[in-house]
């Protein structure tokens, strides 16, 4: 069995999806004592750490044959504007896989992140550090709803391998499912779209999405996306994130997507466990990977290799 280790783990998608790919996680780290806990308490039988993975000593880590890794997206991603393409701890993070990689020389590394991460400045230093090390590098970019989670969400897979070619990972997409499959009309905490202190925008977004969708749909509560009229329930949901982001329409009536919904968006099994502070439970899920999606790349990789 390929043993994998999962740096800045975080909830566990990655770990989670690895292992539906028949892989043993031997060993998962993060800098968040929370998101540590909730990956132990799913993933019992994977040895923990809890530290700057800038900073650890990768001779305590396990022996593994498969890298795999999320770090931070923040520094990268379009969502902080101009801002991040300045240098910070948080684009840093990065380099962690290297210093791994060169200690242990794992047969394959899979890195996920935004599709913006390969327009970093030091990423042609980043890839050329690894192909030091004897890896080809090869990048798919890829959306959550190809793999069958019910969300559209584009995230870059780099893999990187220790063989004379780049591996050209195959996939075979999967349907759609629709952002009906993730939301309960019978749950959650309902407030009139017509109330004292309600944003004008969101009313006029409300009011073109039933002109355009009839009484029910989701609309974004921040960010352009779907942004003037919402969206179908016909169609994956938007990028799920680590605040509260999609609102439920039900006519009159609007809320929040439930902890239960965004699990269900990301692809979660039901009972697996997240915070119970919603705040917390939307942050370690808007970071995760999507479990299929994860899957379906290690997969991959395994019958490439």
């Amino acid at each position: 069995m390929t043993r994998a280790i999962d740096l800045f783990a975080g909830a566990g998608g990655f770990t989670t999806g690895a292992v539906m790919a028949g892989c043993r996680v031997v060993w998962a780290g993060n800098h968040s004592r929370a998101a540590v806990d909730v990956h132990a308490r799913n993933h019992p039988g994977t040895a923990h750490a809890c530290q700057d993975l800038q900073q650890i000593d990768w001779g305590e880590v396990p022996r593994h044959d498969l890298q795999l890794a999320s770090p931070a997206c923040q520094g990268h991603s379009r969502a902080r504007g101009k801002e991040r393409r300045r240098h910070d701890a948080q684009r840093a993070t990065a380099w962690a896989v290297v210093s791994a990689a060169e200690h242990h020389r794992p047969r394959g590394i899979v890195v996920e992140n935004v599709p913006e991460f390969e327009r970093w400045a030091l990423y042609g230093a980043w890839c050329a550090a690894l192909r030091a090390l004897g890896y080809a590098i090869a990048s798919h970019v890829r959306d959550a709803a190809d793999h069958g989670v019910p969300q559209h969400r584009r995230r870059l897979f780099v893999v990187a391998t220790r063989s004379k070619h780049p591996v050209q990972l195959r996939f075979r997409d999967r349907e759609h499912r629709p952002a009906s499959s993730v939301i309960d009309f019978a749950a959650g905490t309902w407030s009139k779209v017509r109330q004292a202190g309600r944003a004008q925008a969101t009313i006029d977004r409300v009011a073109n999405g039933r002109k355009t969708f009839g009484a029910r749909f989701v609309v974004p509560y921040y960010g352009s996306g779907s942004g003037l009229t919402g969206r179908s329930l016909d169609r994956p949901i938007g990028t799920i994130t680590t605040r509260d982001r999609w609102a439920v329409i039900d006519g009159a009536r609007m809320r929040m997507l439930t902890v239960d919904e965004n699990r269900r968006a990301m692809a979660f099994a039901a009972r697996y466990e997240l915070p119970a502070q919603h705040k917390e439970a939307v942050l370690m899920l808007g970071n995760a990977v999507p479990p299929p999606m994860a899957r379906d790349v290690v997969r991959a990789l395994l019958r490439a290799a």
